[in-house]
């Protein structure tokens, strides 16, 4: 359900929307490892969206994502764009956006691809239960 595996022209104007959701913007490798030690030192299970403004399913889960990130406070989740940290989404081996990793103590738990909302929902719920 719902992958972008290809590359689009990507415009500048094009931005996932996460308004009025507590999702974190990974724009660099550093930003990515404070909000993973954080999360570590809190206890939390990361949940990381690896994504890209242009890819529709992306866009279409994003205000999904951000109301997840309100129901679920004791979750950190995360947004990565794959075109502005390529070297960074190639070294998780993204073939296809979005994918969302499930990290607990900087370890993968769990991992889906695609916007497949009812999975996304069960998995989130899971992490979301077990921390």
């Amino acid at each position: 359900m719902g992958g972008c595996a290809g590359k689009a022209r990507r415009n500048e104007e094009e931005e996932l929307n996460y308004k009025g959701g507590n999702v974190h913007t990974i724009t660099s490798k550093e930003s990515w490892d404070q909000k993973i030690a954080e999360a570590n030192r809190d206890g939390k299970t990361v949940v990381a969206n690896f994504s890209a403004s242009w890819c529709g399913p992306c866009r279409v889960i994003a205000p999904v994502y951000a109301e997840m990130s309100k129901t679920y406070p004791q979750l950190m989740f995360l947004s990565i764009d794959v075109d502005d940290m390529m070297d960074f989404s190639s070294s998780w081996d993204i073939r296809a956006t979005p994918t969302f990793f499930f990290l607990k103590n900087g370890q993968q738990i769990d991992k889906l691809v695609g916007a497949n909302k009812p999975e996304l929902e069960r998995k989130v719920l899971a992490a979301a239960n077990a921390s």
